[in-house]
């Protein structure tokens, strides 16, 4: 079995818990509008990679990791490719790593048993997922990404009734989702889970646009700003229950 991998980062520090082994997944099914990554959207040009030697380039850097690091998988979507995301925690499980799931969750089919089975061996290797939760409201998600926002709820809330840990990751785009009953409505709906450690606000960023060009897609949010830091605490304020 082989894995499609766009990259990888030997001492992230953003993607989860510590110092940590990030794994770039190539292909994901959604076109976020401010997505920093568009390279790795299409799965072609990836490069070819089995468990065994994902395993064993990273853990040469165990001794960085502490007590906190680990591996995190992220894309594109990890989960595109459930099969081999499964095999490549596991390998990293049994080695007594700490192991992330950076995932929009999209993947994730409540009313298809294959998939909830999937995702049921998945969890056992799992140790954190930093999910994504673009936007709260499903018809917004949709022009945002290109697909609503059910299977994201319902893997979150499954996360939750399977007491597997969890940081909401949503990003913050003005105009976009810096309404402020958006985000009310987004903790309303974050308050209803239990396994919620922390939640992260991050701010859009122009810093991608030049993949868009080198790729020739169209960037669109041409104009936008970044937000203030008005609207960054006000966000932050809200989502972890402080206003």
């Amino acid at each position: 079995m082989v894995g499609k991998i766009h990259s990888f980062e030997s001492f992230g520090t953003v993607d989860g818990p510590g110092v940590r082994f990030v794994t770039f997944f190539k292909g994901c099914p959604l076109r976020c509008k401010y997505c920093h990554n568009p390279d790795t959207w299409s799965q072609e040009g990836a490069e070819e990679y089995t468990v065994d030697q994902i395993f064993n380039q990273a853990i040469r850097y165990k001794n960085y990791w502490g007590k906190d690091g680990g591996i995190t998988i992220t894309g594109g979507e990890p989960l595109a490719q459930m099969d081999f995301a499964i095999e490549l925690l596991k390998k990293f499980h049994e080695a007594g790593v700490h192991t992330a799931v950076d995932t929009s969750g999209y993947i994730f089919n409540p009313e298809d048993p294959e998939s909830v089975a999937k995702h049921e061996e998945l969890i056992k290797y799992a140790d954190l997922f930093l999910l994504d939760i673009k936007q709260i409201y499903s018809d917004a998600h949709k022009e945002l990404t290109g697909v609503p926002n059910e299977h994201t709820l319902a893997f979150a809330k499954w996360l939750s009734d399977h007491d597997k840990h969890m940081w909401i990751r949503h990003v913050l785009v003005p105009g976009i989702t810096t309404d402020e009953k958006e985000l009310r409505d987004l903790k309303a709906f974050l308050d209803t889970l239990k396994t919620v450690d922390k939640v992260e606000v991050l701010p859009y960023h122009t810093l991608g646009k030049v993949k868009y060009e080198k790729l020739g897609i169209k960037y669109r949010l041409e104009g936008v700003e970044p937000p203030t830091k008005e609207q960054v605490q006000l966000a932050k304020d809200i989502l972890r229950g402080n206003k």
